[in-house]
């Protein structure tokens, strides 16, 4: 067998076995291309605008309660929670404030263990509000979300989660946040997976057409994740020097087919020289 017939094999092998893409681009295999959302309709759009975050399971909340004292005009606020547990409620890092559980209730001073859960920050401070009234003459309650948050991954220079501080963000935003695209970044398709992870709503976004980018969402809700897919060049560059050892491996055997084939052809050349013939 030839030496270059040997190397075509080689070569072939180990292309053959090349997935580089498929194992290295996340949500790569079985997305359904029908199913991606590339434009989103004007209606939608204005009711993603108007979008306002709803307590639930696993979200800490930062109740503060006041109770006004005084003349209505000139009265003053009196944490009805104390100062230190003001303070400790103030810290926004998604480790304090309270826990919503299963069931959705929290339990407070004066009226006990009440359901916020299904309700926005301005529908659940409303309601704890009425709730101490019975009790308060003047009360004020201030309810904030604390541990809103997204997730974005692939070819940005930080990836990570990132704090949702207002309610929703934009995709701007949020890749601001992350140190922005690195230079192998594929810019005409970033994923957002939104929704339950089993059976995702899943968009598409082309940050390099203008005209399409007019008729996609950029607004972000907690719990979204943002994926941007790496350059198809860079998961090839990637196995090339995974598999490096393969040609270095491919080189070793082949040295001395090389080398006995340089001998070979320079002896032959050295009969053909002296005897004038040609074999």
């Amino acid at each position: 067998m030839k030496v270059s017939s040997i190397v075509l094999i080689c070569t072939g092998l180990f292309f053959a076995g090349c997935s580089a893409n498929k194992e290295f681009v996340y949500f790569n295999q079985n997305m359904n291309e029908e199913k991606i959302v590339k434009e989103v309709p004007d209606s939608e759009y204005e009711v993603e605008k108007r979008f306002e975050w709803k307590i639930s399971q696993g979200d800490r909340v930062e109740i503060t309660v006041f109770n006004q004292t005084g003349s209505t005009g000139g009265g003053q606020l009196n944490s009805l929670l104390g100062t230190s547990a003001q303070s400790t409620f103030m810290n926004r890092t998604g480790t304090e404030g309270k826990l919503v559980p299963p069931d959705g209730t929290v339990r407070l001073p004066l009226i006990g263990k009440i359901k916020i859960s299904g309700l926005t920050e301005a529908e659940a401070a409303e309601k704890l509000t009425q709730e101490y009234k019975k009790y308060l003459r003047n009360p004020y309650v201030e309810v904030k979300i604390q541990n809103q948050k997204l997730i974005v991954l692939g070819e940005v220079k930080a990836p990570g989660v990132v704090p949702v501080t207002n309610g929703t963000m934009t995709l701007f935003e949020a890749l601001a946040a992350t140190g922005d695209l690195t230079d192998d970044a594929m810019r005409t398709n970033i994923l957002i997976l939104r929704g339950d992870l089993r059976h995702p709503q899943v968009r598409e976004v082309d940050l390099t057409d203008m005209s399409r980018l007019r008729l996609a969402s950029l607004i972000l809700r907690p719990n979204d994740v943002v994926y941007v897919q790496p350059r198809y060049m860079k998961a090839i560059n990637k196995e090339f020097a995974e598999k490096g050892q393969f040609f270095n491996f491919l080189n070793t055997i082949m040295s001395p087919f090389l080398t006995y084939r340089a001998i070979d052809q320079s002896y032959n050349i050295g009969i053909t020289t002296s005897t004038g013939t040609t074999r």
